[in-house]
């Protein structure tokens, strides 16, 4: 097993059990830490996969700005320690245990069926400049610039009604 494998599924595993602290914290705080973690790792599998840009902004915008917007709603929402009852398992929550527990095997098989090398689904070299901000760069202003206009539009959009909003209280 090669120093790739090693740290695929050392960021693999610590993603999923990072996750796995964001759905079974009972504390709001502590929930958002773990998905902080979980954000790292995620940045970490993204560095592996050469896309060193999108490991970056996955750490600036993902786990720095959003997650500091959460911890501040979280904190202004003043949640308590309070006791909760005992949770009871519904239904719909143990089917959505078995899914997971499916999709969780399937990744793993999948997963390691190519650790051993002899199957190949990529190609083993990467095109010059991927990941980097020029083939980003390059393909949001040609190939998707139209998706790229819409969500523009959409984000100018939230901004003038949050505007809008925020003068009707004052």
């Amino acid at each position: 097993m090669g120093a790739e494998t090693i740290f695929f599924f050392l960021f693999g595993g610590g993603a999923i059990l990072s996750t796995l602290g964001v759905l079974l914290s009972r504390n709001p705080i502590n929930s958002a830490i773990s998905l902080v973690v979980s954000f790292f790792f995620l940045a970490g599998i993204y560095a592996m996969l050469s896309a060193h840009l999108n490991a970056i902004m996955q750490i600036m915008v993902y786990a720095g700005a959003i997650m500091v917007l959460f911890v501040f709603v979280l904190m202004l929402l003043n949640f308590g320690d309070e006791e909760h009852e005992k949770p009871r398992l519904n239904p719909t929550q143990i089917i959505s245990l078995l899914v997971g527990a499916a999709l969780l095997i399937a990744m793993f098989s999948a997963a390691t069926a190519f650790v051993d090398g002899s199957r190949q689904v990529f190609h083993p070299s990467m095109p010059p400049g991927f990941g980097g901000v020029e083939a980003i760069g390059h393909a949001l202003l040609t190939s998707y610039v139209l998706p790229f206009e819409m969500a523009a539009v959409l984000l100018l959009v939230g901004i003038v009604g949050a505007v809008v909003v925020a003068k009707r209280r004052f």
